[in-house]
This record gives C-alpha cells, sequence and structure tokens, in this order.
C-alpha cells in the first residue's frame, strides 16, 4: 500500500476497501489498526458515508454491550441492512478479539490491516510513529513532489520540517527570522512531534545565534512563547519615540518571567504583520506603560491601552469583520470550527461586556452574523459531527469523553510502581461557554503559572445529564443509557475509569459541589480529599456557573457579569492554586456552555432532561417527536448519534426555547457555538 499510482489522497488505500458495494455483502469487518490511521476525521467520515458504521475495541465489555444490542440482534432477527460493523482494534494481535467475530471476519475475507510504514515506507518508522495523521496530507503532497527516497531518522525530521511544517532551519539566521518562525507556527497553535521539536532546538543550537534564548521553552511551548512576547512588548513601547522610527534610551527590564533577549524585532515587517491579530483575539494584552494618545495614528495603537469602552468598540468592530470573512464552510474539518469558536468567544464576551445599549447601532449586524453562523454550523454538524467521537483522543482530546482517556494515557497506578508519576485534579466546570472561561483566566494569567489553552465538543443534546456523565465515564452516552436523565451514577462512572486502568480505590476521588454550597465549604472539603497522601486522581464538579445560569435574570449580558464578578472574588483562582499547592496537574474543562434564547412556546409532552435546558425536549419514540416538530417546524430532530434508540432528542434552533413565547433566558441544550464547544484547559507551575 503505497502513496504512487497517481492517487490522490493518502485515504485512496484505505477507503479502496470501504466501498458502497462492499456495504450491501458484507457484515463484518475487522481493522487491525495499531496507528489509529482510522480515527482521522476525513477516513471516518469517508467510511460512514459508504455505510459503515465504526465501533472500536478498546474495551471487551463496552464492545459487547454495542454490538450485541446495535446489531446482532438486528441480524438475528433478519432485519434487512447494509451496515457493516467496523471493528476497530489498536492492537497488531487480533487474536484477543472474540472468537465468533474473528471466525466471521476470516470467512468474509475481511481481516484487514493497516499502518503508516505501508503508507509512507520510504521514510523512517519510528519519526513517523510520532506524527499525528492531520499532517498526512501535506506529507502526501511534499513527497509527490520531491521523491526524497529512502531517508533514515535524522533525514525524515529535517523533511518534515522542511516540507510538512514549511521550517527551514539553515533559513533562521537573526532574531526576526526566528520570532517569525515560531509566530507563524504558535498563532495557528501547530502541533510538531517532540522528536521534530528537538531536532529543530538541536540545529538552532548547533549555529550559536540563540545562546541567550531560552529555546527549549520557546519552541515547543505556545503559551510560554506568548508570555515571552507579553513581558518585551511593553519595553519595545517605550523604547519607541513617537515621532518618526527612532529608538530611544533601552529602558531595564525588571520581573521578566520569561527568561531571554529583552529587545525583540516587533518592528520587522514579517514580525509586525501578526501584532494587529494577536491583539485583536486577546492573545496578547495591551500595555498601559505609554499613553495611547502618544501613539494614536501609527502601528503601536492596537498594542496600547486606551480608554476600555472606545477600545472593546473598536475590537469588537474588528472581531465582526475577521468573522465575517473567516468563517468555516461546511467541507471544512473540525479544527477550522474549533478556531472559529475561540474567535467567538472572544466576541461573544466583548459583546455581553459592552452591552445591548451601547451595540444598538450594530444589532442588525449581530443578527445576521449570528443567523449565518448558526445556520452554517448547523450544516456543518449534521454532516461531520457523527464522525467525532472515533477521533483520537491523542495529541489532544477533540470531545468531553475523550478527556479522561487522555488524561490515564501515561498515567501509571501505585500497583504497577506508578506512585511518583503525575497528581491529576479535573475541574468539571457546569455551564462553562468559552465566552465565559475568557474571564476567568484573567485571575489565572500572570501568576507563574503555565497555562494550555484548547477547546473540545460537548456530547448532543448539551445536557448535563448527558455531556457531564460522559466526561466521568469516558463513554460515548450510549453505554449509559440507563442513568442518562440523571447525575447521580457519575462517581460511579470515574471510579469504574479508572479502576479498569488499575487504578486502586484509595487512588480516585471525586467530589460535586452541592445545590448552594458555599464556595469556601467546597475549598475545604477539596483540601481534605486531595491532601490524602495516597489520593492521584481528583474529579471535581464547580457548580456554581450553572447556579448562577440558571437564576439568571437579565439574560447573557447579566449572567456575564455575575461570572466575571465570582472570578474576582477570588473563589476560582483559590481552587486551582490550593489543588497546584498539593502538586496536582489541574485540567479544566465543562460539560456544555449556554446560550441566550426566546421562547416559542412550551409543548405539554416530552421530558426536559435538565431544569433548565429549554433549548431540547426528549422523547422516547420518533412518533411523538414528530408530533411536536409538526407544531414546531424550525426544530431540529437530532440524528441518533451515539445515543440510546430511547432517546430522541428535538432541539431548538434559531436561538429559541421552549419556553413561554416571547421570554428570553440562557439556557442549554442545543447545538450554538456557545452550547457546544468548551474548554479544555491545563494549568500547572511554572
Amino acid at each position: 500500500m503505497t502513496t504512487g499510482g497517481g492517487l490522490s489522497s493518502w485515504r485512496d488505500p484505505i477507503l479502496a476497501h470501504f466501498t458502497k458495494e462492499i456495504a450491501t455483502v458484507a457484515r463484518l469487518t475487522i481493522v487491525a489498526d495499531p496507528d489509529r490511521l482510522l480515527s482521522e476525521e476525513a477516513i471516518l467520515d469517508g467510511i460512514r458515508a459508504r455505510g459503515f458504521d465504526l465501533i472500536p475495541f478498546e474495551d471487551h465489555v463496552a464492545f459487547r454491550f454495542a454490538y450485541e444490542t446495535r446489531y446482532r440482534q438486528a441480524w438475528d432477527r433478519g432485519e434487512p441492512t447494509n451496515l457493516v460493523v467496523l471493528l476497530h482494534t489498536i492492537h497488531e494481535d487480533t487474536s484477543k478479539l472474540p472468537f465468533d467475530l474473528l471466525e466471521c471476519a476470516q470467512r468474509e475475507r475481511r481481516l484487514l490491516r493497516f499502518s503508516r510504514a505501508e503508507l509512507f515506507p520510504n521514510l523512517s518508522p519510528a519519526v513517523l510513529d510520532e506524527l499525528d495523521s492531520s499532517t498526512f496530507d501535506a506529507l502526501h503532497r511534499a513527497l509527490a513532489l520531491n521523491e526524497p527516497g529512502a531517508l533514515g531518522d535524522n533525514a525524515t525530521k529535517d523533511f518534515l520540517l522542511r516540507h510538512v511544517f514549511e521550517i527551514s532551519p539553515e533559513q533562521i539566521r537573526t532574531a526576526a527570522d526566528l520570532v517569525r518562525v515560531l509566530l507563524r507556527r504558535h498563532y495557528r497553535a501547530q502541533q510538531l512531534p517532540a522528536c521534530l521539536d528537538a531536532r529543530l532546538i538541536a540545529l538552532l543550537e548547533e549555529t550559536k545565534r540563540f545562546a541567550t534564548w531560552p529555546l527549549q521553552t520557546l519552541v515547543p511551548h505556545r503559551e510560554q512563547f506568548f508570555a515571552f512576547l507579553q513581558e518585551r512588548w511593553p519595553l519595545f513601547v517605550q523604547r519607541r519615540k513617537v515621532s518618526g522610527d527612532r529608538v530611544a534610551e533601552p529602558v531595564e527590564p525588571y520581573g521578566l518571567r520569561v527568561a531571554g533577549p529583552t529587545d525583540l524585532p516587533f518592528e520587522h515587517e514579517d514580525v509586525r504583520v501578526y501584532i494587529d491579530s494577536l491583539f485583536l483575539e486577546g492573545i496578547l494584552a495591551p500595555t498601559a506603560v505609554l499613553p495611547k494618545a502618544s501613539v494614536e495614528g501609527t502601528w503601536l495603537a492596537v498594542g496600547v491601552r486606551g480608554d476600555e469602552v472606545e477600545d472593546a468598540q473598536l475590537r469588537f468592530a474588528r472581531l465582526t469583520e475577521a468573522l465575517e470573512h473567516s468563517l468555516p464552510g461546511e467541507a471544512d474539518g473540525y479544527r477550522a470550527w474549533t478556531e472559529t469558536a475561540w474567535r467567538w468567544a472572544e466576541w461573544s464576551a466583548l459583546r455581553w461586556t459592552l452591552g445591548s445599549r451601547a451595540l444598538e447601532p450594530r444589532s442588525g449586524a449581530i443578527t445576521a452574523l449570528e443567523k449565518r453562523v448558526d445556520d452554517t454550523f448547523t450544516r456543518w454538524m449534521l454532516a461531520h459531527y457523527a464522525s467525532l467521537h472515533n477521533v483520537s483522543y491523542l495529541p489532544l482530546p477533540v470531545m468531553v469523553h475523550h478527556v479522561p482517556r487522555y488524561l490515564a494515557h501515561g498515567w501509571t497506578p501505585a500497583s504497577r510502581g506508578g506512585t511518583t508519576s503525575k497528581r491529576i485534579a479535573l475541574l468539571v466546570m457546569d455551564g462553562l461557554a468559552l465566552s465565559q472561561w475568557t474571564l476567568l483566566r484573567t485571575q489565572l494569567a500572570g501568576r507563574n503559572h503555565r497555562l494550555s489553552e484548547h477547546a473540545i465538543f460537548a456530547w448532543v443534546p448539551t445536557l448535563t445529564s448527558v455531556s457531564r456523565q460522559s466526561i466521568f465515564a469516558g463513554e460515548p452516552p450510549f453505554y449509559f443509557s440507563g442513568s442518562l436523565a440523571t447525575t447521580h451514577k457519575e462517581e460511579a462512572h470515574w471510579r469504574r475509569f479508572w479502576e479498569d486502568r488499575d487504578a486502586s480505590r484509595a487512588e480516585v476521588a471525586y467530589i460535586c459541589q452541592k445545590s448552594q454550597e458555599p464556595d469556601e465549604r467546597l475549598l475545604e472539603r477539596v483540601k481534605e480529599t486531595a491532601s490524602q497522601p495516597r489520593c492521584r486522581v481528583l474529579g471535581i464538579v464547580v457548580g456554581m456557573v450553572d447556579q448562577m445560569m440558571h437564576g439568571a435574570v437579565t439574560g447573557a449580558e447579566g449572567f456575564h457579569a455575575q461570572v466575571r464578578h465570582w472570578g474576582e472574588t477570588g473563589a476560582f483562582q483559590g481552587l486551582v492554586e490550593t489543588l497546584l499547592g498539593l502538586g496536582y496537574e489541574v485540567v479544566i474543562t465543562a460539560d456544555h456552555g449556554n446560550v441566550e434564547a426566546i421562547g416559542f412556546g412550551k409543548p405539554n409532552v416530552g421530558a426536559v432532561a435538565d431544569a433548565r435546558g429549554e433549548r431540547v425536549h426528549v422523547f422516547a419514540d420518533d412518533l411523538m417527536r414528530a408530533k411536536v416538530q409538526a407544531q414546531y417546524p424550525t426544530t431540529l430532530a437530532w440524528p441518533q448519534i451515539a445515543l440510546p434508540d430511547d432517546y430522541r432528542a428535538l432541539i431548538a434552533s434559531e436561538r429559541r426555547a421552549f419556553i413561554t413565547e416571547g421570554s428570553r433566558n440562557v439556557g442549554h441544550g442545543g447545538i450554538a457555538l456557545e452550547e457546544l464547544f468548551v474548554p479544555f484547559i491545563t494549568v500547572g507551575s511554572a
């Protein structure tokens, strides 16, 4: 299996085994996929479009449950179907698979195997093992254009750096060259395999040109690189004279947390081109070391703080323009929408901070942009969301149920000699949208913490009992169908997940903030549990944001103000820093976000699975759902994506809700960007 022969994509040799014709005659396909090639987004979309379904084989009990209930029973009843169950195992040795399934696949000659080494035979397998499949399109093109022949380890690394990641170490000669390369990489949140980072650092160190630069910190770590720029921007601004491009006397730096040179070439054209976007998107914060009037009309003005309201108004207008011109389409991948979700979060936070009165002149444009985003994203969700739960959780989670799997990767229990490995505390912020995270992160920024920010997808419907349970279970909702209407099984799910990975009962703990429980009391309980010497995996539900949401009477504007005020009390910061002080790596996520919606009436049938999750109604069968949908034709009958057959969701669209007509509330349950994308943040001590 090679990339030659005029194939248009590296996926072609794989997808050739999954045609619609094969789907009509073969019931079962087993794929040995140790390199997780079938976890790539477009591969999953392609397989699903051809009539195949995929069930990963990672847990015997979970797999057998899904197989028997969804497929085996239907086949035994003789029901006609062209659905093929794809048993996807990450193990080379298929002999450990269930015998009846293995025998069936062998009989039908549907026992397949794919690997990176077969796809790219001229490259070093050891290096390929570290490469994320999201880079394979660029790699396929590079190999077709350059035909490098067989390459060893270092030659493979150099080829990947130059032709896939577009980094030519030999052309990095000046500070401007280095900053440009790092800006280009980190602005796009591009992740390189550790072996390529190490190779790049080694090549740069050989030149002796960057002896004072902390390359081990700046090259691989996005958050540290931007902290490095943030600290040096005020120094650069102070060095500038308002008239002309002359440089003032050097300013003595003080209190720098990130080592390295203090004078950076921000004015270089290859660097300056990024500055506007960095401040616009909130990656860098403007400085107040000079009055804004002294730099008005120059390119420096974007990074100098002026009147708070005027700055926010200007930034909101420019973010609106950026969103209008960069909105992904239906064919784009989930990464494009994840980037948009962050920009949308910054836009939303500014919107509610400025307030509806200040933005009244823009109300028409805001409504039009919301509709365009909602319509485009809904079409994307219907086309692609069904594939996401099978995307690999490495190098980073994509959906909320990936989070515990990601945390468990590389974690070793005490029973296997892991007493000295990291302690993990997972904070699940019930109901926290990305826009509200942007309000809370200011409490952690600049406090000597390593902060790494990403966004992941919640489960649909975006209800606490669905998506939060999925986090603690580490599974899609289908696997805990018996408790979808409650959250009482979360602790049991959490313990089972870790005990399945050989953790002892004493190593795992779970704490949930009670209704109306003060933050001080929650912190006391967390301290008591986290201080136990044997505790190494701690799951914590922080319910304060969700409680504020369901008590909000002034809409999203007032709710955002409440979240900001709560952050300023120091309760959230105190919780995080207490855990860091006890030696935990802190991971922050949420089960769902929230959106302001207007009521279009409340039917008398159906069960709302969350007290204020009025954006969705859930039915036991299609007949009743269809009856209600006929009354509310703008609603969306959500497909059964990893949901039990008796859990049929009817989702309110167009930012509407199943509440009294014309009334307004902040809720969740639907598929708006604000509801679906949640933060995935890691916090460590610097």
